[in-house]
C-alpha cells in the first residue's frame, strides 16, 4: 500500500529527490495538478544544485539517497534554505518492483516567517521529536563519520588551505563540506590555476582518511607509455628497465585518497582499467596475474569539459558518469574579485622575509582587482612574488612594483599616485 505525501497548502514549487524512478513518479502523480512547478533529482548533490539555482518551497527527500545522508542533508537544507519545507520519504521494498512511499514531515521555518502561510501538517505524536530536531538535538551521526552539519554555517566560510570568502566560493565550500566525510568519487572542474588541487586536499583533510596518504597523479605530466606503470605498478622484469617491483600510485593511496589531476588527458587505452578499479576496487600490476585489493577514495580534477571529450570519442562515457558522481565547479579568479586583496595579502605573508610583511597600497589593490587574471590564483601568486622582489624591502607594495606575466608593469599604465609612506591597505 502506498501512502501519498500530503502537499502543504503553500507549495507551488516542489522538488522531489530520490534514486528510484518509481518513488519519484508516484510523488509526482500525487502532486499534479496542485503544484505549478515540479522538478526531479536522482540524488542529494543534484537536489542541492536545484536548490542553489531556483526557487523551491517543498523538498520531498528519499531517505535512501545514493550519495548523501538524507538526515544530514535535511538539516543542511533547513540551515541554508530556511523557507524550504523538507519532507522525508521512506521508500521500502516489498519484494517486488513496487515501493511504498511514506512521508515524514520535518519541522521547517514557515514561508515569509508567517505561521498562517505555511500551515502545520505534522502528526501531533511527532511534536516532541520535531522540537528536538529543530533545536539541533537529533543525533544523525554515522559510525566512523563526522556530521558535516555540525557548525555548518561556520564550516562553509572556507576550506582548509583555501583563502577567500566571496559569495561565488560559498557553493564550493558547501558542497565540499557535505561530501568530504563520504566515500563518493568527486569531480572537481575549473580553469588552470583556480585551486582545484587545494579543494582536493581539503576533501582529504576533512575526511576520515585524513591521517592516511594523499597520492597525487598528474595525468598530463606523465608520458602515456609510463602512466600505466606509474598508476598500477609493475613487477620485477615486467619490461626492460624494471629492475625491481613497484607498487604504483594507486596502491600507495590504500586507506587514503587518490587524486588524479587533469583526468581528461588520461589515454583512452588506460580508461577501461581505471574504470575497473573504480568499480571493483582491485588492480593488477604489470607483469603479474595477482589481483590486489585497494581501498582508496578517488578525487579527480580537470580543466576541460569531459562531456565534450566524450562526444569527440576521447573519453569513455561510462567512465565519465562514474567519475562525475559529485561534481564541484571552482570559479575563475575573475569571478571572485572580492578575494583578490585577501589572497594578495596572504601571498605577501608567505613570500616576504620581513616582519611585519609589506602591505598593498590602495592603488595597487585597485589595480589587482581590475585585472582579468587568465592564469587565475597561480598568476596572482606569481605577481605578488615578483612585486616583493621589485619592492626590495619597501614596506608598501605600489602599482609600479606589480608586473604581470606578460612583463607589463601596472604602474606604467595607471600611474603611481601613492608613495611608500602613503595610504596602504592591509587585508589581515
Amino acid at each position: 500500500m502506498t501512502t501519498i505525501p500530503v502537499l502543504p497548502n503553500h507549495a507551488d514549487h516542489v522538488l522531489v529527490a530520490s534514486p528510484s524512478s518509481v518513488v519519484r513518479q508516484r510523488v509526482l502523480e500525487s502532486l499534479i495538478p496542485r503544484a505549478r512547478s515540479v522538478e526531479q533529482a536522482c540524488g542529494g548533490a543534484e537536489a542541492l544544485v536545484h536548490l542553489e539555482n531556483g526557487y523551491w518551497q517543498v523538498l520531498f527527500l528519499d531517505r535512501r539517497l545514493p550519495d548523501l545522508d538524507a538526515e544530514e542533508l535535511s538539516q543542511t537544507v533547513r540551515q541554508l534554505y530556511p523557507a524550504v519545507e523538507v519532507v522525508l520519504l521512506d521508500g521500502e521494498s516489498d519484494g517486488s518492483s513496487r515501493q511504498s512511499v511514506a512521508p515524514a514531515v520535518l519541522p521547517s521555518t514557515p514561508c515569509h516567517g508567517s505561521p498562517s502561510q505555511s500551515g502545520d501538517h505534522r502528526d501531533p505524536n511527532q511534536s516532541d521529536q520535531a522540537s528536538d530536531e529543530q533545536n539541533g538535538d537529533q543525533d544523525a551521526h554515522h559510525a566512523g563519520y563526522k556530521n558535516p552539519s555540525d557548525d555548518f554555517a561556520a564550516a562553509c566560510d572556507t576550506l582548509p588551505g583555501m583563502i577567500g570568502s566571496s559569495a561565488v566560493m560559498q557553493p564550493v565550500y558547501r558542497m565540499a563540506n557535505l561530501v568530504a566525510p563520504r566515500e563518493t568519487t568527486v569531480l572537481i572542474t575549473g580553469p588552470t590555476g583556480s585551486g582545484k588541487e587545494l579543494v582536493a586536499r581539503a576533501l582529504h583533510q576533512l575526511s576520515p582518511r585524513a591521517t592516511r596518504a594523499f597520492a597525487v597523479v598528474n595525468c598530463a605530466a606523465i608520458p602515456e607509455t609510463l602512466l600505466e606503470a606509474e598508476l598500477f605498478g609493475y613487477t620485477r622484469g615486467a619490461f626492460t628497465g624494471a629492475l625491481q617491483s613497484y607498487a604504483g600510485r594507486i596502491q600507495t593511496a590504500h586507506l587514503g585518497t587518490l587524486f588524479l589531476d587533469e583526468i581528461g588527458d588520461m589515454p583512452l587505452s588506460l580508461q577501461p582499467k581505471l574504470l575497473r578499479f573504480l568499480e571493483q576496487k582491485e588492480l593488477q600490476r604489470l607483469g603479474s596475474s595477482q589481483v590486489v585489493r585497494v581501498d582508496a577514495r578517488v578525487v579527480v580534477a580537470t580543466n576541460v569539459d569531459l562531456l565534450t571529450l566524450v562526444g569527440q570519442g576521447k573519453f569513455r562515457e561510462d567512465l565519465y558518469y562514474r567519475l562525475s558522481a559529485f561534481p564541484i565547479a571552482v570559479p575563475p579568479l575573475a569571478e571572485r574579485p572580492g578575494d583578490i586583496v585577501e589572497l594578495a595579502a596572504h601571498f605577501l605573508k608567505q613570500f616576504s622575509r620581513c616582519l611585519p610583511p609589506p602591505v598593498l597600497s590602495r592603488d595597487a589593490a585597485a589595480q589587482l582587482q581590475a585585472q582579468s587574471w587568465p592564469g587565475n590564483v597561480r598568476e596572482l601568486q606569481n605577481a605578488i612574488e615578483r612585486a616583493l622582489i621589485v619592492a626590495d624591502g619597501e614596506p608598501v607594495i605600489r602599482p609600479a612594483h606589480l608586473v604581470l606575466s606578460n612583463g607589463r608593469a601596472l604602474g606604467a599604465a595607471a600611474g603611481d599616485r601613492t608613495s611608500s609612506s602613503g595610504t596602504a591597505m592591509r587585508a589581515f
